[in-house]
Order: C-alpha cells, then sequence, then structure tokens
C-alpha cells in the first residue's frame, strides 16, 4: 500500500502561483510513476501532469503546459505541482496519485493510489 497526502492548496489571484506537495509513504519503492489530477466543479476529473519516479520523464496536459512544472524528490518521496500563471479555470481540487506498474500515466483509471485531494480556487 502507498499513501498519499497532499497540501499547498488555497485561494490565490489570477495570475498567481501556487505549489502543491505530495508526500508518499508506505510500498514506495513499488512506485512507477506519479501523477496530478484535477477536479473542477460540475466536471469529471481530469489529468493534470505526471512524472516517472525512475528517469523523470514528465508529461503534460495541453492545457498547463508552460505554466505548471511537475517535479520529484526521490529521498524525500515527495512530488510537486509549481503552478504559475493561475486563471480561474484552474479552480479545482488537486489530487495526487501513484502508478505501480508501467501503465499510460495520462489516464485516471491507471493510477492505483491517491490522496484525499486539496482546494485550489484562483479568483479572476
Amino acid at each position: 500500500q502507498v499513501q498519499l497526502v497532499e497540501s499547498g492548496g488555497g485561494l490565490v489571484q489570477a495570475g498567481g502561483s501556487l505549489r502543491l506537495s505530495c508526500a508518499a509513504s508506505g510500498r514506495t519503492a513499488s512506485m512507477y510513476a506519479m501523477g496530478w489530477f484535477r477536479q473542477g466543479p460540475g466536471k469529471e476529473r481530469e489529468f493534470v501532469a505526471a512524472i516517472r519516479w525512475s528517469g523523470g520523464s514528465t508529461f503534460y496536459d495541453d492545457s498547463v503546459k508552460g505554466r505548471f512544472t511537475i517535479s520529484r524528490d526521490n529521498a524525500k518521496n515527495t512530488v510537486y505541482l509549481q503552478m504559475n500563471n493561475l486563471k480561474p479555470e484552474d479552480t479545482a481540487v488537486y489530487y495526487c496519485a501513484a502508478v505501480s506498474g508501467p501503465r499510460v500515466v495520462f489516464v485516471r483509471t491507471s493510477y492505483d493510489y491517491w490522496g484525499q485531494g486539496t482546494q485550489v480556487t484562483v479568483s479572476s
């Protein structure tokens, strides 16, 4: 089992920045990749970004490319999502997730473990 705990959400004005963190514990050696998803009001949960634990390859949804950066600290078993130039449409609950095998990282159903989510609200 892998446990994930997110932090760093909050309220920010459009154009501002936030950094989300996700600390993993438990059987972290089994992790293949970690990702961030978000779910806005009345919307389905959607892929935001992902990073492979070994090698560090990164993947982004087109809507956040150039604004968001995903990174990891292997020693701390933590993944980060730096979000810059935030827009009101980025408002959502952001979820951290982990996948334990080589699967397609931008597909929600690939992930085995999920955090509880952290709210990000961007005001206009």
